[in-house]
């Protein structure tokens, strides 16, 4: 009886460790003699030789979060500002926290390379964050440079992580605060932030003014050396005009000089003086000889025109005495 029940003991101990059942969550880690056998990440029941030969270690297959400098567990955020105070590329102190999300891609390593994988995670994220920190501006690191430090600090950090092969993968990095370490030094900061935003928006007006300014004086360039080149283009031709008036006036010249002569004489005084009434004798002269006919006639038809509205006025009166 006895050996029976052992007997039973012993199959029922086989039969139970025979079997095992991965779930979709998990992955499995075959040991055989406390030797890696293989890997199962296919859910479902599988089978394997019984203990003391083989064993199972499971693994889950999600992905993990790792908070750095701050831990939030029930809804409370409890903040280790020690682990987070840094120093920047250009010497100052910030407060820098992040989240890692990993996750456990090679089950064996991450069981037998290393005895705690996740403190080595979490020390290693210190370091990276710490090297990128410490090698950019705090304008950038509080503002707008915190996307290319999350990318710095995850190359960084993959790098590591690959180096001391412990089956972990990195899949993203998130900074969540990244702050001065009091409220002086972020008083201080603010103000400097906001005079160089003030400076800004001055240089802003200022560059906008000039490009005005600029763009006036250009146009103000062209309208004056388009008039110039109006101008020159008429003056040009205008000298061309002249220069053909002048040859054909050279030619006449030359085949009749003085009747020429006397012509150019005659249409420069129309031009000079064009109210002027011109006389042309043909003496030595002597101004006795010159009879103002064109003024008696202008005398004698004054006193013609007014004879008649005389005549015509006597008329008119003896008409009206008639009736």
């Amino acid at each position: 009886m006895t050996g029976l029940a052992l007997l039973i003991v012993i199959l029922g101990i086989v039969g139970i460790s025979t079997w095992y059942t991965v779930d979709e969550s998990d992955q499995a880690v075959i040991l055989t003699f406390g030797k890696v056998e293989q890997t199962v990440a296919e859910p479902g029941l599988h089978f394997k030789l019984p203990w003391p030969i083989q064993s199972v270690e499971k693994l889950s297959k999600e992905t993990f979060s790792l908070q750095f400098g701050y831990k939030q567990e029930g809804g409370k955020i409890s903040e280790y500002p020690n682990e987070t105070k840094m120093i920047t590329g250009d010497e100052n102190i910030v407060l820098a926290d992040l989240v890692v999300q990993w996750k456990i891609t090679d089950p064996p390593k991450y069981l037998f390379n290393a005895n705690d994988p996740e403190e080595i995670l979490y020390n290693t994220t210190s370091a990276a964050l710490r090297s990128i920190i410490g090698s950019t501006k705090i304008d950038d690191a509080l503002t707008s440079g915190k996307a290319e430090i999350e990318a710095d600090v995850r190359e960084l950090l993959s790098q590591l992580m690959g180096k001391y092969d412990v089956g972990i993968s990195v899949l993203a990095v998130k900074l969540q605060d990244v702050e001065l370490p009091n409220d002086d030094v972020r008083s201080a900061f603010t103000a400097v932030t906001d005079a160089r935003e003030t400076m800004n928006t001055k240089i802003n007006e200022a560059s906008k003014y000039e490009n005005k300014r600029m763009n006036e004086a250009e146009g103000e360039k062209a309208a004056i050396l388009s008039a110039a080149e109006g101008d020159k283009t008429k003056r040009i031709e205008t000298a061309r005009g002249d220069v053909a008036v002048f040859d054909k006036l050279y030619a006449e010249y030359k085949s009749n000089k003085e009747i020429t002569r006397s012509r150019l004489i005659l249409e420069t005084l129309e031009q000079v003086l064009p109210n002027a009434e011109i006389y042309i004798m043909n003496d030595d002269g002597n101004t006795m000889k010159y009879l103002p006919l064109r003024a008696l006639d202008s005398k004698a038809a004054a006193t013609k025109e007014q004879t008649e509205e005389e005549t015509k006025e006597q008329k008119s009166t003896k008409e009206g005495g008639a009736e």
